[in-house]
């Protein structure tokens, strides 16, 4: 049984390659050869079970038919074969047998599905949308947090002060004449604005331009609370561009105090109030820029009948359209004009503002009191006068009394004031009261800065020479 065991035949499956030399060690029997294995049958033909000559085994038999020689125990085994014939016959013909010497081994090692690496733009791509995915969930947590959360987020602040500010201040100056200020909206035949004056007295009368109310068919008056109230007109003149309109059945009316335009001098801080562009309750703040301004507005009639001469205050305050007729108060709040006019830009100029360019003009207080006195009186305004009618046509240096009057009348009124100091036709007035006349224009706005009787001294150039002569005022009814 142990010789049996040592010499058995080697596995079917197992060959070894043609020419391979034999590194058996020694002791170890020589594998049988497969023609042992192979069926012969009744012919001798040689041939195994499936058909297939045995030739190629049989070339190989010499070498292990040496061996079987030195080895009888081999010839046993030999005849013991049939048994493992009969499971060579059972392997289906087609069997293909493992050569491990063989080029190609059976087995193919699976690697799996080739991986590409990610590229660049990939990998970037991803970062930023992951940074954008965090981002925004942190955000959310954060304001979901916070809303969530008890802790009330306060930031600082300063306390609440006095609210009181200094009487001589902006803001002490616009709270005190506020209350006594009004927008006025006109509704004309052909046309609407909008203006801004003033309460004069508890009876309800209010000072403004005449150029707001001119055309006027219905005035609406509407307090700084918001009150609104229809107005009429009481009188206007517009050689002043003055007038003055009532309300009725208003309680509480806080008139402004008036102050004296004598008083004022240039650098003097102001203050003005009124609704530039229907902004109702505007405040601005500036200086007086200069007094004694000849200022000549209106003539758009083309007659001269709604020319206003005044010699105004110059005051750097804003001042825009809807302005007009707004008071212009000094630092005790006292009003000491009337705002009414404004210089643009030229015409011609391309860059021409509409609105206020630092030269705004009020009427002093001291001829709007004098005029609004006579017209809540009368109705009208009176307006001093020199009885000449001027040559308007004059370039020369001061106005000229011209040779002759209207309608052929004589230049000079007999009887007139300018009569009775000596004044002659061809005169040229240069100064009033010792200031400089560079025109007609200026002569009358200085003569209306007065009040009819008031005393002045004009002096005259006459062939060549400078006369003083005496005048005093006289009267005439406005328009």
């Amino acid at each position: 049984m142990a010789d049996r065991q040592q010499t058995e035949p080697a596995p079917q499956w197992w060959s070894r390659p043609e020419g391979t030399a034999d590194s058996r060690h020694d002791g170890v029997p020589a594998p049988r050869p497969e023609t042992a294995d192979a069926e012969v049958d009744g012919d001798g033909d040689g041939k195994d079970e499936g058909g297939r000559n045995g030739a190629a085994e049989q070339a190989a038999a010499p070498a292990q038919e040496t061996l079987a020689q030195e080895t009888p125990a081999q010839e046993t085994l030999a005849q013991e074969a049939p048994a493992q014939e009969t499971l060579a016959q059972e392997a289906p013909a087609h069997e293909v047998r493992y050569d491990p010497w063989g080029e190609q081994p059976l087995q193919v090692v699976d690697r799996g599905r080739d991986r590409r690496g990610f590229r660049l733009w990939q990998v970037a791509a991803l970062a930023a949308g992951t940074a954008l995915l965090a981002g925004g969930i942190g955000g959310y947590v954060g304001v979901l947090a916070e809303r969530q959360s008890s802790t009330r987020l306060e930031l600082p602040q300063a306390a609440v002060a006095d609210k009181g500010r200094a009487p001589d201040s902006v803001a002490g100056i616009a709270a005190t004449a506020l209350p006594g200020v009004v927008t006025l909206h006109v509704r004309g035949a052909k046309s609407s604005g909008t203006g801004t004056g003033f309460v004069l007295d508890p009876q309800g009368h209010i000072l403004t331009n005449n150029h707001v109310v001119a055309d006027a068919k219905e005035i609406a008056v509407t307090f700084s609370t918001g009150e609104s109230v229809t107005a009429e007109l009481v009188g206007r003149d517009s050689g002043y561009d003055l007038a003055v309109v009532k309300v009725s059945g208003v309680r509480g009316l806080r008139p402004l105090s008036l102050g004296n335009s004598e008083n004022v001098k240039v650098g003097d801080p102001v203050v003005a109030i009124g609704a530039p562009f229907d902004l109702s309750n505007t405040v601005t703040a500036g200086i007086i820029s200069a007094t004694g301004r000849p200022v000549t507005a209106g003539g758009d009639k083309g007659d001269g009948s709604d020319i206003s001469y005044v010699d105004a205050l110059q005051t750097d305050a804003p001042i825009n359209p809807g302005n007009s007729g707004g008071p212009l108060l000094d630092a005790r709040a006292h009003v000491v004009g009337i705002n009414s006019a404004i210089r643009g830009a030229d015409k011609d100029d391309p860059d021409r503002q509409g609105g206020s360019i630092g030269l705004g003009f009020a009427i002093p207080i001291n001829q709007g009191k004098r005029v609004a006195e006579e017209l809540i009186a009368t109705g009208h305004a009176t307006h001093p006068v020199i009885g000449v009618t001027l040559d308007m046509d004059y370039t020369g240096d001061g106005a000229r009394v011209g040779d002759k009057g209207e309608d052929g009348k004589p230049s000079v009124t007999a009887g007139g004031p300018g009569a009775r100091a000596g004044i002659k036709p061809g005169d040229v007035i240069t100064k009033v009261d010792g200031q400089r006349v560079r025109g007609g224009d200026e002569l009358i706005i200085k003569i209306r800065a007065h009040r009819p009787g008031d005393p002045l001294t004009l002096t005259v150039l006459r062939d060549g020479r400078e006369r003083t002569l005496g005048v005093v005022l006289g009267s005439a009814n406005g328009s």
